[in-house]
């Protein structure tokens, strides 16, 4: 998955050679200095022009069935890395991928120059509220009402009949129709993630979408960040209340319902119809089956079946929790009869 040219700028292409330069690692052939690199990828969608990083030998049998063109991986893998793909060796490789996407992909800004950029395709029938700001290439539906102070940024396309409050912020990202956003939410922020250099600490690119399909509501002062190498999507007819936060690449399916507070870690897929109390949170990397329940304030730090309900920190299916609950009642109870 390339960087979508509405919301990033292509800045390639850059040769192994400077990356090698601006990143302090070391090629080990140096006859690949001159070929041309477009853009970064992580391992699962890098081709030929593209350059990736590998941190972990788990992952080596994967870069090994790899097309990608270039990899930054560690001095102890050179030995691994297949003939068609430039080996770049440093201590630290994704701080390099990191300084190599800052290098061949730029964010797209809004234009100061102009609150409503005369690029910008507002179909009649549309409102926009007084302070609005309106990026360029940026599509705005008939019927739809952004609210005072809105700021709309480029390339952003909004469906029809969608309702925007005040002071909502949304970038990089694609809406549907009949969406309502409430006031202060926050669509296509970079997702959080970071990886350590030899000078510390260095942002990991953020270079995905936000994708909100039709009917979705999204409560006042929510989150949703933008994908890091996958889009964020949000399914039809979900409905998202209050001070949620959705971060990187969660998937979240059709009807489902998420109560005020609750937190989504990063790459969580959750199924359709899937609800969740206030204040639960879920750990990254987790699935949630379709129809699945998770009870307010559970913490969720594996995969949930299909149907099932689960509360508790950690969460576990409910029934379970409840009778370990209520053991544990029971048993300080006793004890505390035993002592006096």
């Amino acid at each position: 998955m390339t960087p979508d040219p509405r919301f990033f700028d292509a800045l390639g292409p850059v040769t192994l050679a400077e990356l090698a330069s601006l990143t302090g690692a070391q090629l080990v052939r140096s006859g690949d200095g001159g070929r041309g690199i477009q853009s970064v990828a992580v391992l699962a969608h890098a081709d030929h022009d593209c350059v990736t990083y590998v941190a972990e030998r788990g992952r080596l049998a994967a870069l090994n069935n790899s097309t990608a063109g270039a990899c930054f991986l560690r001095p102890e893998y050179a030995e691994t890395v297949p003939a068609a793909c430039a080996a770049l060796l440093t201590p630290f490789p994704q701080a390099a991928y990191a300084r190599a996407a800052a290098r061949l992909h730029r964010s797209r800004g809004v234009d100061s120059r102009e609150a409503i950029s005369s690029r910008a395709q507002i179909e009649e029938g549309a409102v926009l509220g007084p302070g609005v700001v309106v990026g360029f290439d940026a599509r705005i539906g008939a019927g739809t009402v952004i609210g005072p102070n809105a700021v709309i940024g480029p390339g952003v396309t909004i469906g029809r009949d969608c309702e925007i409050g005040p002071g909502v912020s949304i970038g990089f990202a694609m809406i549907g129709d009949r969406v309502r956003i409430q006031a202060g939410a926050v669509i296509g922020a970079a997702g959080f993630g970071a990886a350590a250099g030899a000078q510390g600490l260095i942002d990991m690119p953020q270079l995905g979408r936000v994708i909100l399909q039709d009917g979705v509501t999204l409560g006042a002062n929510s989150c949703v960040d933008r994908g890091a190498f996958e889009d964020t999507v949000i399914g039809e007819n979900s409905k998202i209340d209050n001070l949620v936060h959705i971060a990187h690449n969660v998937r979240i399916g059709r009807n489902c319902a998420m109560a005020a507070f609750t937190g989504i870690s990063g790459s969580v897929w959750i199924g359709d119809g899937v609800q969740f109390g206030g204040k639960a949170g879920v750990a990254d990397h987790v699935v949630i089956g379709d129809g699945a329940r998770v009870a307010a304030a559970a913490a969720v730090m594996r995969d949930i079946p299909p149907g099932e309900v689960w509360g508790g920190f950690p969460a576990k299916p409910i029934k379970r929790w409840m009778r370990e609950t209520a053991w544990l009642a029971r048993e300080v109870e006793r004890r505390k009869g035993g002592d006096s």
